[in-house]
């Protein structure tokens, strides 16, 4: 294009608007051959890149596209709400598990514990078992032949019982032995083998008697007590407590009142043979006693 000079203000045959509007158009072409240049030699300062690193500028996104956008974050909000719902019961069915084991092993104790209880019973059970079959041998003894003679029964022991003055102590007939009958709450501590003081006043009148009345018949210390539960203490069984307590009878019958070590045995019953009611704390009474059997036999 071929461009006309410029024109001045001493140019009196030109219209200064004519060449305000001749040097708009020169601009206007200058421009556009700028950005053709700046295209064609790659130049980086193209306003149409959205950085110096060469990525294609992007227009901005439509109303679809942000609809779209929306309903994806929205799905993953709902994915995270449904794991954080499944990491809440899964938490609380784990503490769930949690305390019901601990119920089970609370339970496992305590079975062990009750076993531990059994096997301590059957202890003390094979202990009176045994004590019971020693008395029994050795009853068994006396009424054997002893220097050439032969001991025979006493007929006359209800009549030589009814010597006996006792005062508050009840004296029974069984069958073909006698029984004289002594609350245990009058010679020992509660739940304990410990003689109290005023126990000598109860068996030495006993032992006076029975000295004077049945110097030869052989006397068994039986010993009986309630259902009661033993806590603590030195025994953990019906049996080892009525053994203690007939074996604190027997050492103060033969130290104190000077009976026979032969003429006395003992036998440790436990619960065994109620005479009360052992729902009742008079039938308990009644049970914790011990009974002073008298056999006709000699020694």
């Amino acid at each position: 294009m071929r461009l006309n000079r410029p024109c001045t203000t001493n140019s009196p045959s030109i219209d200064r608007s004519q060449c305000v509007r001749r040097w708009t158009m020169v601009g206007v072409v200058m421009g556009v051959s700028m950005v053709v240049a700046s295209m064609l030699t790659g130049c980086s300062q193209n306003p149409y890149l959205a950085n110096g690193s060469g990525s294609v500028w992007q227009p901005p996104p439509t109303g679809n596209q942000l609809t779209a956008v929306q309903t994806q974050v929205a799905e993953l909000n709902r994915r995270v709400q449904l794991l954080d719902d499944n990491n809440r019961q899964l938490t609380t069915q784990l503490a769930q598990s949690e305390q019901q084991a601990q119920v089970y092993r609370d339970e496992l104790n305590l079975v062990r514990s009750q076993l531990a209880d059994t096997a301590q019973q059957y202890e003390a059970a094979r202990i009176a078992a045994s004590n019971a079959q020693s008395s029994a041998k050795s009853f068994q003894a006396s009424a054997q032949l002893r220097g050439g003679a032969t001991i025979r029964a006493n007929t006359n022991l209800t009549q030589l019982a009814g010597r006996l003055q006792l005062g508050n102590l009840q004296v029974q007939q069984d069958g073909e032995v006698i029984r004289v009958i002594v609350p245990s709450d009058q010679l020992f501590a509660p739940g304990t083998a410990q003689l109290q003081p005023q126990s000598t006043a109860v068996l030495d009148p006993v032992a006076a008697q029975l000295r004077s009345t049945f110097p030869r018949q052989r006397i068994a210390i039986e010993g009986y007590t309630d259902n009661s539960p033993m806590y603590g203490g030195a025994v953990g069984s019906p049996h080892q407590l009525t053994s203690a307590q007939t074996s604190a009878v027997l050492d103060l019958l033969t130290r104190r009142a000077g009976m026979p070590t032969a003429q006395l045995f003992i036998v440790s019953q436990g619960a065994n043979n109620p005479r009360g009611d052992n729902a009742t704390p008079a039938g308990r009474a009644a049970n914790r006693r011990i009974e002073l059997v008298i056999y006709p036999e000699t020694f």
